[in-house]
Order: C-alpha cells, then structure tokens, then sequence
C-alpha cells in the first residue's frame, strides 16, 4: 500500500492506493495530522509526500512517518519527470505541488491543457500535449481574496455572498469579483495556447467545483491531481526517494 501525501498551505490532503486503485482518499487540518493513524482502513507499505507548508508540517509528517513505521520519500520538483518537462528556468524552484499535478494531467489526457490548483493560492500551469510545462502564474486564492478586501479596506465586510452576473449587493459582488478574477484569468491564459478554445482545463482544489460551471471552456474536474501525479510518479519509482 502506498501512501500519498499533499500538504497544503491550509490542509493534509492524503491518499492511500494499492496500486491499482485509490482505496481510501481525505483532507486534514494540520492541527489534525496524526488523527491520520485512525482514519487508515490498513497500514501503508511506504510514503511519499510533497510539501508546500513549510518545515514545520514537514517535520510533523516525518514524525508521523515514523509512527507508522514507514518508509517515507518526499516528491521534489526537477528538470524532467515522468514525461512532463518542467518549464521553470530553476526547475528546483517550482512548488512541488504544481509538478505533481501536470504529472497527473500529462498521465491523464492528451493534448494540450491548463492545469488549475484552486486552493489557499490559486495556480495556472500550461502544458503541451508532448509534456513540455511553459510555465504559469499565482494568484490568491477567494479565501485570501475576501480576506484581503475586508481588512484593507474601512467599509467593506468579509464577503460571504453568491455569485450573480450583475450583482446588485456589496455581499455578491465581492464574490461575484472574486470568481469572475480568477476565470479571467484561466481563460486569459489559456488564450495563450495554438490550440485555443479547445484547450482542455483541468481543475482540481477546493474552489474547483465552483469555478467549472463559469468558465466557458472544456473542462475536466478531479478531485486531487498533486495525489494523482505522486501516484503516478511512485509507481514508476522502485522506492522512494
């Protein structure tokens, strides 16, 4: 059993797969990590994680690791993996996470694609069909978004408003601002590609689900690509690393 691990900025995203399918899938706070040992169905054979949270939460999944009498791997971007070629010009410096899922989106569709983590940041990758990664942009995420306007502003509130075309409220037309930045801004890049407009978006994170129904190209939700793509990478992989 095999034993995928995503930490977040905000959450443990986890996995567990038996190498041929997921058998048990989930998401912690990371106050909650070690609640991780009961919530397994069995024990994992090994572990591999990638991290963007900081040394710290590394430090707890090692000690975790280590609960459970596994041996752990940590996944680091590089140069070229598992068919996809890393676009950065310091291939080292692109978050582990982002590497992951265009892994995953190279294993799991042809042609050309946009890779989206909506999560705490909001992330833009766009890969060719032949796995070459041209690069991507951050953007903050609707949470930091929301956070932002209310604390940087004397009169407007912490948002929790719905999404409307034309909103007529300040409550939906911060959250109407909010999603229609970040579709802008998936549909902005995705503009950038020959293949335009039948790139294929490929959406995973948090705020996915909200954002598909407005963007106004194919789209493909899953429900974790960092999971996928260090699955994909540990199966080729004798051992961790």
């Amino acid at each position: 059993m095999l034993l995928c691990l995503d930490a977040g900025n905000s959450r443990l995203k986890w996995g567990l797969h038996d190498g041929a399918d997921w058998q048990a899938m989930g998401a912690l706070e990371h106050a909650e990590m070690n609640s991780l040992l009961t919530l397994l169905p069995c024990q994992p054979e090994r572990i591999l994680a990638c991290n963007v949270a900081g040394e710290r939460v590394a430090e707890r999944i090692e000690a975790l690791a280590q609960r459970m009498h596994a041996p752990l791997g940590w996944f680091f971007s590089r140069a070229h993996c598992v068919g996809v070629t890393n676009g950065y010009a310091e291939p080292e410096k692109l978050g582990a996470d982002r590497f992951a899922a265009l892994i995953a989106a190279h294993a799991l569709a042809d042609g050309d694609k946009l890779v989206v983590l909506a999560g705490t940041a909001t992330t833009l990758d766009l890969l060719r069909g032949d796995g070459q990664h041209l690069g991507g942009v951050i953007l903050p995420g609707g949470e930091l978004m929301r956070q932002a306007l209310a604390h940087g502003t004397a009169g407007l509130p912490l948002a929790s408003g719905s999404y409307r075309a034309l909103p007529t409220n300040t409550q939906d037309a911060i959250t109407s601002g909010i999603l229609e930045a970040t579709v802008g801004a998936i549909e902005r890049l995705a503009q950038r590609f020959a293949s335009y407009p039948d790139i294929l978006v490929m959406l995973s994170g948090g705020a996915a689900e909200t954002l598909r129904p407005l963007l106004r190209l194919p789209c493909r939700l899953h429900a974790s690509l960092v999971l996928e793509g260090l699955k994909v990478f540990a199966l080729t992989s004798p051992s961790v690393e």
